[in-house]
C-alpha cells in the first residue's frame, strides 16, 4: 500500500493542480506564478539535498577521504542527462515563443507536454531510487523516506501544474484542454519510478551514486527553469522567499517522516 501510495500520490498533485482551471478564474497574477514557481523550486532543491544527496553520502561514509566523489560524479551524470534530454526532445516552456531541442512538426500543446514531461521525469526517478534503496536492503533507505518524498513531489506538482493549466485557459484554449495539458506530463512519474524501482538489482551496488544522479537531475530542471521564470521581469522578493519557505517544508518533511 505504501509502494502503490508513493507511486500515485505525486500524479494526484498534478491532477489536483491542472484541475484548478475548474474553480479558479482567469491568469495567475505574475507575482503570484513567482511565488508559485519560487515554491515548487525550494520543493526540488530540499529533496535533492536531504532525500537523496544526504543519503548518499552517509551510506559512503567511511570510504576514505574520496568518498564524495561516486556521489559528485552522479550527481553531475544527472545534471549531463536532462541536458541531453533537453536537446533532443521538441519541446515548448509556457511563455516561450522558439520551441527547443530539434525542429518537429509537434503541435504547441504537444510541445508544452513534453516540456512539463521533461520536468517530472527526475522527479519519478528520485522517488523510485529511494524505494529501489528501500527494497535491496541500502542503509538509511525506508518505505518511509520514500513516501515523504512523494508526499514533497506531490506538493510542489499542485502550483507547477496550475502555473500551466491556467495560463493557457486564459489565452483561449478550453478548459477541458488545459486541464489535460496540464495532467498529462505528470503520468511520467509514476513510469519513470516503477522503471527505476524494477532496476534495483543492478542499481544497489551504486546506489549512493544512483541518489545524486536523480538529485542532480532535480536540480537542473530548478536552476533551468524555475530559476529563470521566477527572476524574469520586474525586481520581486517573492519567488526567493517563497523558495525559502519550500526548502523549509520539505526539509521538516523529510525529517519528520523519513
Amino acid at each position: 500500500m505504501n509502494v502503490f501510495a508513493g507511486l500515485t500520490i505525486p500524479l494526484l498533485g498534478t491532477i489536483l493542480g491542472a484541475a484548478c482551471v475548474f474553480f479558479l478564474r482567469g491568469s495567475i497574477p505574475r507575482l503570484f506564478m513567482r511565488g508559485l514557481e519560487g515554491f515548487a523550486g525550494g520543493v526540488m532543491v530540499s529533496a535533492a539535498v536531504w532525500s537523496l544527496l544526504i543519503p548518499a553520502l552517509e551510506q559512503n561514509a567511511g570510504k576514505g577521504a574520496f568518498s564524495v566523489v561516486p556521489v559528485a560524479i552522479g550527481f553531475l551524470c544527472g545534471a549531463v542527462f536532462l541536458l541531453f534530454l533537453d536537446d533532443i526532445t521538441p519541446h515548448l516552456h509556457l511563455g516561450a515563443e522558439k520551441a527547443e531541442g530539434p525542429r518537429a512538426a509537434l503541435g504547441r500543446n504537444t510541445k508544452l507536454v513534453l516540456a512539463l514531461t521533461l520536468h517530472n521525469i527526475p522527479e519519478g526517478m528520485a522517488v523510485g531510487v529511494v524505494y529501489a534503496g528501500f527494497f535491496s536492503g541500502a542503509a538509511g533507505m525506508s518505505a518511509e523516506a520514500a513516501l515523504a518524498l512523494a508526499i514533497g513531489m506531490a506538493i510542489q506538482n499542485v502550483p507547477e501544474s496550475a502555473i500551466v493549466s491556467m495560463p493557457l485557459h486564459a489565452d483561449g484554449t478550453g478548459k477541458w484542454q488545459a486541464f489535460g495539458i496540464g495532467a498529462a506530463s505528470g503520468v511520467v512519474e509514476p513510469i519513470a519510478a516503477i522503471v527505476t524501482i524494477a532496476a534495483a538489482p543492478l542499481i544497489a551496488p551504486v546506489m549512493p551514486v544512483c541518489l545524486a544522479f536523480a538529485a542532480g537531475a532535480m536540480v537542473y530542471v530548478v536552476v533551468e527553469e524555475l530559476v529563470p521564470d521566477m527572476a524574469r521581469g520586474e525586481h520581486s522578493n517573492i519567488g526567493p522567499v517563497m523558495f525559502a519557505i519550500g526548502f523549509a517544508l520539505m526539509m521538516s518533511l523529510d525529517v519528520a517522516l523519513g
